[in-house]
């Protein structure tokens, strides 16, 4: 089942999208025209896990990380479906990275071994982790290019119902097919990312795990648009200057 947020007649709804209707709490439909995709969660943060399918460590001349490799992009980034990722002025080569995201819906911490991390978890959406990779290579930690407004755009919609273990992600550029993944060929599979997270800080409701991105990478410009699908739900994003 597909879950998400709209503006709507200035209120928040959130909707059930049911073969391509969009209907509230009530049952009632939500004209597409009338309302405005919002970001399906609201995070306090959004954990990344880096070089998480060994061939996207190889495409960038990197070992496989022993561990996982996490880093934070900041709530400021969010921004979501049809909205504009924009080009800063600081950077110079602004790369996609289409990821499957997890979405928390309970809070999480210190999981026993009994406990499955898979109850924490609200559902899947895609997410882009844009990157200004030259930024990042300069400063060699991450935060600076990955934190820009605009490079998180994800949703638009929260699949609930899907096996971790069939999701699969796929980016696509200007139409042209340039990433395909699945969560199958994952160092860290899902469950053991959520576990070895919650060891480390506490994942409420609405928080992201960008669990990486496979090979494939490559820059946008001005005038692109870019598309990443995961098991279906699809999150389009025009590429605009600052």
């Amino acid at each position: 089942m597909l879950k998400g947020r709209l503006a709507y007649h200035g209120n928040i709804v959130p909707i059930t999208v049911d073969e391509g209707r969009w209907v509230d709490a009530s049952g009632a439909e939500v004209p597409p025209d009338e309302a405005r995709i919002l970001p399906p969660a609201i995070p306090s943060k959004i954990v990344c896990v880096g070089r998480n399918y060994a061939r996207h460590a190889e495409e960038l001349g990197n070992p496989v990380p022993e561990r996982p490799l996490l880093f934070l992009k900041p709530p400021s980034a969010v921004t979501t479906h049809e909205s504009p990722i924009r080009l800063p002025p600081d950077s110079r080569r602004v790369e996609y990275e289409g990821e499957i995201a997890v979405v928390i819906g309970k809070t999480c911490r210190r999981l026993s071994d009994e406990e499955n991390p898979m109850a924490a978890v609200a559902g899947f959406t895609a997410l882009n982790d844009i990157t200004a990779r030259d930024l990042q290579r300069l400063d060699v930690q991450f935060t600076r290019g990955k934190s820009f407004d605009t490079f998180c755009p994800f949703g638009p919609w929260i699949e609930e119902d899907a096996d971790w273990r069939d999701l699969t992600v796929e980016t696509h550029l200007n139409g042209e097919l340039k990433q395909r993944g699945s969560a199958k060929d994952m160092i860290f599979p899902i469950p053991d990312l959520i576990r070895y997270i919650a060891r480390i800080m506490t994942l409420y409701p609405g928080d992201l795990i960008a669990t990486g991105t496979p090979e494939g990478v490559g820059p946008v410009k001005e005038g692109d648009r870019v598309a990443v699908t995961v098991s279906g739900v699809t999150l389009a994003n025009p590429v605009e200057g600052e």
